[in-house]
Formats: C-alpha cells, structure tokens, sequence
C-alpha cells in the first residue's frame, strides 16, 4: 500500500480539485451550458458609493444557482433590499435558463425572509453551531 500524506493547499491547487470533481461530474451528467460557474453577485449603493447591500452566488452548468451570501446593512433592512437583490440575481440566473435556485441560512437569519419570497426548506442541521438550526432553501423559478 502506498504512503499517501495530507498536506495543506497551496495557490492553486483548489483550481486543479475543482476541475478534476467537475470533469467527474460530467462524466454522469453532462453540462447544460458551459457557465463555469458564473458570477451572478450584485451589490447595491448609496448616493456616496458606499456598499449597503450585496448578494453573492453562481450559476451552474446544469441550470442551478447557489446564493452563497445575501447581506443588507443594519441601517438599511426593512427598505426591501433584500428582495430588490433576491429577484435581480433570480430574474439574472433564469436569463441563462436557469430553474432552481438554493441557499442556507442560519435560524438567527432570515428563514422566514426568503419563505416570504417562495423558498421551501428541503433540510434542517441540528446544533449547525451548537443551540442553533442550519436550514437549507430551495425555489424553482
């Protein structure tokens, strides 16, 4: 048996783990299109150019977007910026054919802002930290 070592990533080895996983990947589903995991993120500024609100995610070759972060400054929630970005990244993402969108969120979030806005949670982890709920939400466009 061979003497395998776990060793920290350097610069550039996440690229070359992410397209071996891909080139898997589409071995059992090919790609739809080819986005490469397009950067569907959006911010939104004052009249000073300062970022009060901002939405992080990418859409995939098989037509599904990941909302990796959806993030309004304390002093500007509840003037609808989150779904001012919510449906800017859906509208985006469904542009490119897009029909599923899915994100997580913590129970000190906003589960009840992105159920308002069509999302259903399809999973919940327990003590996802520790006294807390993890849930995970998904909306077809």
């Amino acid at each position: 048996m061979a003497n395998y070592l776990v060793k920290e990533c350097e610069k550039g080895d996440s690229d070359l783990i992410i397209k071996g996983l891909v080139k898997y990947n589409f071995s059992h589903v090919p790609p739809g299109k080819d986005y490469s995991f397009l950067d569907m993120s959006r911010k939104v500024v004052d009249e000073y150019g300062t970022i009060v609100a901002g939405i992080l995610g990418k859409l995939d070759s098989w037509g599904c977007m990941t909302v990796d972060i959806l993030w309004v400054h304390e002093k500007h929630r509840k003037a609808g910026l989150g779904t001012r970005l919510l449906k800017e990244v859906e509208a985006a993402s469904k542009s490119y054919g897009c029909n599923l969108v899915h994100l997580d969120t913590f129970d000190f979030q906003a589960k009840d802002f992105y159920i308002k806005n069509g999302y259903e949670v399809f999973g919940v982890l327990d003590d996802c930290p520790l006294g807390h709920q993890r849930y995970f939400l998904k909306k077809y466009l």
